[in-house]
């Protein structure tokens, strides 16, 4: 197909992916890197628009949380069609300077030799001059730049070479050429004016101050430039720090689990939009036509379908978007026996505690069957997200739409919630506050230094917070071994909560987008009889690490991770398992210290295994 590039996975798309990030692509061979569109391409490029396309799902508490009606999946093409569907998504090629490898030439790419439907480009002149007959491809250059407020354009070269006065080569070619080590050894050079200059200094904040400002540039949106005052930083294109997709998710839980507005679909609008004095004969009027299949689907009457519709706009109107953790939290720990969802969205069997497990535990809980909807909301570049409504949160659109992309997955668990009468007579001890206080500072200052001296954290460091991180690292690690998933697999969902709500729980989960957690071999490992060794198992692991005495003593852990005693030894996990990017974790808040054994949580517990 012209131009067609490659596949991304659909869990990509809303995530490293996703519109904004910026794609390494091959095209036969050749590198070609280009911008994510934004989600009116998807408008475009996958009609019907909107909510009236049929890849979509829906999540209700997430859907209030976040101000939209729905969300629609990434699209999938269906190539088995006949005529086959071969619409794509789009990407906006970024940088267009490029650089060819052979003769360190520099240039925009509408200056290189290229072939009509292909995307890569190729230097003529060294082509011609190859023995094997190949294309010599030119590669798309190192550095770019970008502003905190998620704006991308090119990297400025010909201000950076500072040319003579009198050079006419003022828009022409340029040369990159590496030699020597370092950026200092990577020269940039107008051969024109015999102009040259090393790249040394680039990312340096204070080399751009009062240079440039921000050209207000987003290539992602189509027209979509906006006036901006903020100075530029160099960035290279594939580092880290270029894209943060700022994502927010939501489990499904009763009585959302049902497939009433699935099954609805656009109807569902429709219905809603009318006044509430019309919407019974609206309903009625519509059941022996449009929606009689709808009925047929659901097994209702019209009378039912009615009620079960006002059951559930009076339900939205009580769900907190505050936060929405607590109501899964008490779904988790208050809800009286075995519970199967109808629809079994949601399913899970509780478990008796062990009495050698019942004075640090408080709840055991199998999830056999979970469902969780990620929707992505925008992302930022250059720092990671803090507040996900801040202004440097970019959008993924020109205009907000009532509907963000989002993934469904389904998976299975474990949960446990802490006792929480052990837990408050534990967090109150000076030597314990005082290990999360000294995080908890350096996390507000640094914070501060980034979003400014009026911006308050969303997040507040405590004792409850971190020992539930650090508890679910060690049982993420353990159970990798107990029931064979990858630690890439599993996941961590933290329920830690002070003041009306309450919590210190755990979940530990696979929910991925293709076939890993459906066979139940994680759920259980949460059968009481299992998880009695397990939990003695993680817990006499994080008693010792390699590292040690380096790591019980805070010697080895990041500076900005806001931690203690961990490192890759001991408690790290996968960015993708860990919620909060490996900060906020402390071993010895689980085991205690050599100096103070008595401050882990769950030290008694190692004396009683021993």
């Amino acid at each position: 197909m012209k131009n067609d590039l490659k596949n991304l996975r659909r869990s990509g798309v809303v995530s490293i992916f996703g519109p904004g990030s910026i794609v390494d692509f091959r095209s036969e061979n050749a590198p070609v890197s280009g911008v994510a569109a934004g989600l009116d391409e998807w408008d475009r490029s996958f009609k019907p628009a909107g909510l009236n396309n049929n890849q979509k799902v829906y999540e209700e508490r997430l859907q209030k949380k976040l101000g939209v009606h729905g969300f629609r999946l990434p699209p999938v093409s269906d190539e088995r069609r006949d005529p086959p569907d071969m619409r794509r998504l789009v990407a906006a090629r970024f940088p267009e300077w490029l650089q060819c490898p052979e003769c360190d030439l520099l240039q925009p790419q509408r200056k290189w030799a290229d072939e009509p439907g292909h995307a890569y480009r190729y230097c003529s002149a060294c082509t011609r001059k190859s023995t094997s007959g190949k294309k010599t491809f030119v590669i798309p250059v190192r550095f770019v730049m970008a502003c905190h407020r998620g704006h991308l354009e090119e990297f400025p070269w010909h201000f950076w070479v500072q040319h003579k006065e009198d050079c006419k080569n003022r828009n022409g070619k340029l040369y990159l050429k590496s030699e020597d080590a370092g950026l200092a050894g990577l020269i940039l050079s107008c051969r024109e004016c015999k102009s040259a200059r090393s790249m040394d200094g680039i990312f340096s904040k204070k080399t751009w101050e009062k240079l440039i400002t921000c050209s207000g540039k987003r290539p992602w949106l189509a027209g979509g430039n906006e006036a901006c005052a903020l100075t530029p930083l160099a960035v290279q294109r594939g580092a880290s720090n270029i894209y943060f997709p700022v994502t927010q998710s939501a489990l499904s839980i009763p009585p959302w689990t049902d497939r009433l507005q699935e099954a609805l679909g656009d109807w569902w609008g429709a219905i809603v939009s009318v006044v509430p004095e019309d919407r019974a004969s609206y309903v009625r009027m519509s059941a022996a036509g449009p929606l009689a299949t709808v009925l047929e689907e659901l097994g209702m009457t019209p009378e039912q379908l009615i009620e079960a519709i006002e059951r559930r706009l009076n339900r939205y109107d009580d769900i907190k978007t505050d936060d929405l953790r607590p109501a899964e939290f008490q779904q988790f720990v208050d809800d009286p026996g075995n519970l199967r969802d109808e629809e079994l969205e949601f399913e899970i069997r509780r478990e008796i505690v062990p009495s050698s497990l019942a004075p640090w535990i408080g709840t055991l809980v199998r999830a056999v069957r979970l469902r969780e909807v990620r929707a992505l909301t925008g992302f930022t570049r250059i720092t990671p997200p803090g507040d996900p409504d801040s202004e440097d949160v970019a959008q993924l659109s020109l205009q907000k739409k009532n509907w963000l992309p989002a993934i469904e997955v389904r998976g299975e668990g474990v949960f446990l919630a802490l006792n929480e009468k052990t837990l408050q007579a534990w967090e109150t001890r000076d030597e314990v506050v005082k290990r999360a206080q000294d995080c908890d500072d350096k996390y507000r200052s640094d914070w501060r230094d980034r979003y400014g001296e009026e911006s308050d954290p969303i997040l507040t460091i405590t004792p409850r917070y971190m020992l539930c991180h650090t508890l679910a690292h060690a049982l993420m690690r353990q159970l990798t071994l107990e029931c064979g998933y990858s630690s890439a697999s599993l996941q961590e969902r933290i329920y830690a909560g002070e003041g009306e709500a309450k919590m210190a729980g755990v979940l530990i989960y696979t929910a991925t987008a293709d076939a890993d957690g459906t066979l139940g071999g994680l759920q259980r490992q949460g059968l009481a009889s299992r998880m009695e060794g397990i939990l003695a198992r993680a817990i006499g692991a994080m008693e010792w690490c390699s590292s040690d005495p380096l790591c019980i003593t805070d010697m080895m852990g990041a500076i900005a991770s806001y931690s203690h005693a961990s490192c890759h030894s001991c408690v790290l996990a996968p960015e993708t398992s860990c919620e909060a990017f490996n900060n906020y974790l402390d071993r010895a808040l689980l085991v205690g210290t050599p100096d103070d054994p008595d401050i882990g949580f769950f030290s008694a517990l190692l004396e009683a295994t021993r």
